[in-house]
């Protein structure tokens, strides 16, 4: 039996816990400093209000502030399962605690700007950890098709764990591969996470297509969107192919569950597709956020802002073809520089587009 230590009792990382539990490990949860209220509600009745289910009892909540003790007598893994922006402060709360390296397993997605160039959040943790004394900590990550409602009530999910040694993989999907969590190993890290940022980005101009529909109000025959969404998303699978390559990841990402699968899923609601509704229907980002998703974190959003200064320096200095990238600059002006959301249908279908 396997102790898994999961950082982050959000929505993804409270469903992931009932994988490894319906496996036979140990799973401890434990609470950012912004999940007060969900530990404590799953420590006093079980319930995790936000997933709508009760946690099952071997899932044993601590506080961010008991990190120590929930390590204290031995962990195999540590799963975190943080936003994006709170990467920074989970490697600073590991690092005041591990004595050794052990394995980490990222369900966070995103990427970071470095130097002027991009770089998957696993470097970022690994070298991180690595200043702070801690030698080198491999980090895998999960990508995939999963959507945290849905695992919290073991519906049928398929994921890709990714990493480059064989060996951690395998010990990965022993723990992991509940009935219902279809698992499979990818020594792709570099594809599976650059897919698994992207695939919000992208998310997020695709729920644009509804918003033109309530901006243009209904058809005379009630017909939808459905033939600008499909454009939007085969020209996002055209870009995410184009910029997995450039980071170095394979094709087999984008055209399997971390690039198309994933995004398919997300398309289909949430948070990134309600603010792309927004921007379709004529908001601006910041009237939009501010107004309507005050306190949710969009991560499609997120992403644009943490890499786009950075896009636009790779374009500027002809490091990425911007030609060829017309949805994502799209999407950059209009969450980067607050601009009208403006899709460039014809640049979607030039030669070899």
């Amino acid at each position: 039996m396997a102790r898994i230590v999961v950082l982050g009792a959000g929505v993804m990382g409270s469903a992931f816990c009932l994988a490894p539990v319906d496996t036979g490990q140990e799973v401890r949860l434990v609470g950012t400093h912004l999940d007060r209220g969900i530990i404590d509600s799953i420590a006093s009745g079980r319930r995790h209000h936000r997933l709508g289910i009760a946690l099952p009892a071997p899932i044993r909540p601590y506080h961010h502030d008991r990190l120590a003790e929930a390590l204290a007598d031995g962990a195999d893994l540590i799963v975190l399962g943080v936003n994006s922006a709170g990467v920074g402060w989970a490697v600073e709360q590991l690092a005041e605690v591990l004595t050794a390296p052990l394995p980490i397993l990222m369900l966070t997605k995103g990427l970071a700007a470095e130097g002027g160039t991009l770089r998957i959040l696993p470097e970022v943790v690994g070298d991180g950890l690595a200043a702070r004394g801690l030698g080198e900590v491999p980090v895998a990550a999960v990508g995939g098709p999963c959507i945290a409602g849905e695992l919290a009530v073991r519906r049928e999910s398929g994921v890709v764990l990714a990493h480059p040694d064989p060996a951690l993989l395998d010990r990965l999907l022993a723990w992991v591969a509940a009935p219902y969590y279809h698992a499979r190993p990818s020594t792709d890290l570099v594809g599976v996470e650059t897919c698994a940022a992207f695939k919000n980005l992208y998310a997020l101009v695709i729920g644009a297509a509804a918003g033109l529909l309530d901006r243009a109000g209904p058809a005379e025959n009630a017909a939808q969107m459905h033939n600008p969404a499909a454009s939007l998303f085969a020209q996002a699978i055209v870009e995410m192919r184009l910029l997995n390559a450039w980071m170095g990841g394979l094709d087999e990402s984008v055209f399997g569950m971390p690039g198309t699968g994933d995004l398919y899923v997300t398309c289909q609601g949430g948070r990134n597709s309600r603010v792309g509704r927004l921007l379709g229907a004529g908001r601006r980002y910041r009237e939009a956020k501010a107004e309507h998703m005050p306190d949710d974190t969009i991560e499609g959003a997120e992403l644009a802002l943490a890499i786009g200064p950075a896009v636009e320096g790779l374009i500027a200095d002809s490091a990425l073809d911007g030609d060829a990238l017309p949805l994502l600059r799209a999407v950059i002006a209009a969450i980067c520089h607050d601009a009208p959301l403006a899709l460039p249908w014809p640049a979607f279908h030039r030669p070899g587009g």
